[in-house]
């Protein structure tokens, strides 16, 4: 069994140190008041079987917390007050300065927790040390200076999760859908370097990595572009091209057109791969300042395109883009293997969904390379079309920021509907399962403690738009200045962007399914279980319809992708109410309206059930199913596509991407137990267990992540059942 220090590093549970502490504490209080030796080790094993219970790592403060219980258990309250006095003079020492030993435990690569924080970063590179350190810096002065003390309070006990403090001290919003159109057609300005509108193909693919390079660095959330904003450079290339091989057959006196197409078209094909590789790969080779290559989302949507020539010339864009990614990228060891970045995103449409349909060729290739390389996800343009309704009364289908961030419908003061440049501000996530623990069954207690928990969480988001408020287009100039979100005069504030729409408020939501089960006894696939949930969900919404009315500032609500936060509200909940069957009993709480890992349901029913309920969270959403390998069943996957475009607005293919660097093996890597009880990953063929001679992919949270996880994760990718 492990143990978690207080600076974050991992050591052997040693049940000695109980014992002593005890002891200690025993000998400063008068004869009358002491416990005798046997109840000392009494209280060492009770705790010690607690821990062994949950079956994870613990902290320090939880086997404080329960060698407190076990003394105040026996009644010696003397010996308690004693031990707890002790315990909390130690912690006054401790808070004169609340970051060097996290600091130091991280540069010595031994902070557990910060090595599993994002499965995406390595916590042994230099630059992901350099920001993690400034993370720690970050969230010292939240905590002790920007943020109200009953809202810090609230986010360490795991009643609401504050996102990205480690960013919060920086005037920094969370994620975007980059204007990549009008940064290509009316240049821009990386550097301090004037960029102009590119001549080519390639060209554009090459400002356009380097366009994401720098947005990554000047916010900490995910961004997304449109492969129809590179399309029209396909034509651009085309001309030239032609010119290019007219030029030189008319030297050999050839005038044939047919000719001329043919040699015109292929080199264009042997441009377009060019510069698809060149997003690829300088997209998985970056390195942005947050350490990490920049999280990417690429969208593909025919239904973009302006006219017929930029649609067909789009096709061949995502053809490649498909392509390349079924091919994957190489590793260390020369093996081809699956990246991380970019995530895709396919829109199913009545063009392509269908046999038959023109595109259907590269749905087709859509789901080879799912079953291949466990993207793209598919957005159905048919749903999007019904749930995306702006003021006008028309639908709208676009891409989300990131994994699921989307943004709501807004008509600019033209009466035209606008997406890219437009940002979210930031994520506050409420805790739904300690709500429904705390009601104690009573639903009107329950409405009462929701009630609190919203206002909590609405002042949480305000802060978040405050520190916002006032922040001149100078600290972004790719951002604010120079196109990527829009184009204003040096020394302007962002303000005016802040409001009315423009940008978004996340309310985000955990733990759907343990709430409802902590309420009703009912599971969210039970009838009863169902409509308790859209009833919490409803009531969600109601709270930030009512926050946008008074205030004209878009709050949406948001399924949040908890990666460690899930083990931290795990720990919490475990922490103030023990081991519930079915609520508190594993190390994870299931992300946002999902149905719960373990419980068996067809894809196509959990599908179904799911889509109401992502229909009730309009700042983003994304819904899975669990399935083997289907690189041979493509009919299978096709179906499920067919399924989502007629049932459900986003969704994706959970399947599996691993290679073992020792013995080759390319099936899929297990997770095991160690003789501590720590969660493993090994290969079933030669049995390494060294996470830095494997390859491992999995989905977490609406995007893949190659870096391994916390305990409370990885068990939660060990319990998933196939739902096909």
């Amino acid at each position: 069994m492990k143990l978690i220090k207080r600076n974050g590093s991992e050591a052997i549970f040693d049940s000695q140190k109980i014992y002593s502490a005890v002891e200690k504490a025993n000998r400063a209080v008068g004869e009358s008041d002491r416990i005798k030796d046997s109840d000392i080790r009494k209280i060492t094993d009770k705790v010690v079987k607690k821990c062994e219970k949950l079956g994870r790592a613990v902290s320090v403060e939880e086997v404080q917390d329960m060698v407190e219980r076990e003394i105040m258990a026996l009644g010696a309250f003397t010996l308690a007050k004693t031990y707890i006095t002790y315990r909390y003079t130690r912690e006054l020492v401790r808070k004169s300065n609340t970051t060097d030993d996290k600091i130091i435990s991280l540069i010595e690569c031994n902070n557990e927790e910060v090595k599993q924080e994002n499965s995406n970063k390595n916590p042994t590179v230099n630059s992901v040390q350099r920001d993690y350190m400034a993370g720690e810096v970050s969230k010292d002065i939240t905590r002790r200076i920007l943020l109200p003390a009953d809202i810090v309070k609230a986010h360490e006990e795991g009643l609401i999760h504050f996102h990205d403090a480690d960013y919060f001290a920086q005037h920094m919003h969370n994620c975007d859908l980059v204007n990549l159109e009008d940064m290509l057609q009316n240049g821009t300005v990386i550097s301090g370097t004037m960029i102009e509108k590119p001549h080519s193909f390639s060209t554009a693919c090459n400002i356009a990595t380097q366009i994401i390079a720098q947005v990554a660095s000047n916010q900490y959330g995910g961004q997304s572009i449109s492969l129809t904003h590179l399309a029209p450079f396909v034509n651009v290339s085309r001309m030239k091209l032609r010119r290019e091989v007219t030029e030189e057959l008319s030297e050999a006196g050839i005038t044939d057109e047919a000719t001329i197409n043919k040699i015109t078209e292929k080199r264009l094909r042997d441009e377009i791969n060019r510069g698809v590789q060149c997003i690829q790969y300088q997209v998985v080779t970056l390195l942005t300042t947050n350490g990490q290559a920049p999280f990417i989302t690429v969208f593909m949507y025919l239904g973009e395109a302006k006219d017929e020539v930029e649609r067909a010339d789009l096709a061949l864009i995502i053809e490649e883009v498909l392509l390349q990614r079924i091919r994957g990228v190489k590793n260390e060891a020369g093996v081809w293997i699956t990246p991380a970045f970019p995530k895709l995103i396919y829109v199913l449409e009545e063009d392509n969904v269908r046999e038959g349909s023109k595109y259907h060729y590269l749905t087709k290739l859509a789901a080879k390379c799912t079953a291949k390389r466990m993207v793209p996800d598919y957005i159905s343009e048919k749903i999007m079309l019904e749930n995306k309704i702006d003021k006008n009364g028309e639908g709208h289908c676009y891409t989300c920021m990131g994994c699921r961030s989307f943004l709501t419908p807004y008509v600019d003061g033209d009466g035209k509907p606008k997406y890219y440049g437009r940002f979210n501000q930031g994520v506050v996530t409420v805790n739904l399962v300690d709500i429904g623990l705390s009601a104690g069954k009573d639903m009107d207690r329950f409405r009462e403690i929701f009630d609190e928990r919203m206002e909590l969480c609405h002042r949480a988001l305000r802060a978040r738009h405050e520190r916002l408020l006032g922040t001149l287009s100078d600290a972004a100039p790719i951002l604010w200045q120079y196109g990527a979100l829009t184009r204003l005069n040096k020394g302007e504030t962002i303000d005016k962007y802040l409001y009315g729409g423009y940008s978004t408020l996340s309310l985000g939501y955990a733990g759907l399914w343990e709430c409802v089960y902590a309420l009703s006894g009912k599971k969210l696939t039970e009838p009863e279980g169902e409509e308790l949930g859209l009833e919490i969900m409803r009531m969600l919404n109601s709270y930030t319809a009512r926050w946008k009315a008074a205030e004209n500032i878009d709050y949406s609500l948001y399924g949040t992708p908890l990666e460690s936060t899930t083990y931290k509200f795990a720990k919490c909940l475990q922490k103030r109410f023990g081991v519930i069957e079915g609520v508190t009993d594993r190390s994870y709480i299931t992300n946002s309206y999902h149905v719960h890992v373990t419980e068996e349901i067809d894809a196509f029913e959990k599908l179904a059930l799911e889509a109401k309920f992502q229909a009730l969270s309009p700042g983003g959403a994304i819904s899975y199913v669990e399935v083997p390998d289907m690189q041979n069943n493509l009919d299978a996957v096709l179906g499920v596509m067919e399924y989502i475009y007629d049932n459900i607005m986003y969704a994706e293919l959970n399947t599996k991407s691993d290679y073992c660097q020792v013995c080759g093996y390319d099936g899929e890597i297990q997770i095991c137990e160690d003789a501590d009880g720590k969660l493993v990953w090994e290969c079933p063929n030669c049995h390494n267990r060294d996470q830095s001679k494997m390859n491992v992919a999995r989905r977490t949270c609406g995007y893949i992540g190659t870096q391994y996880w916390n305990q409370g994760r990885t068990q939660e990718i060990k319990d998933r059942v196939l739902h096909l």
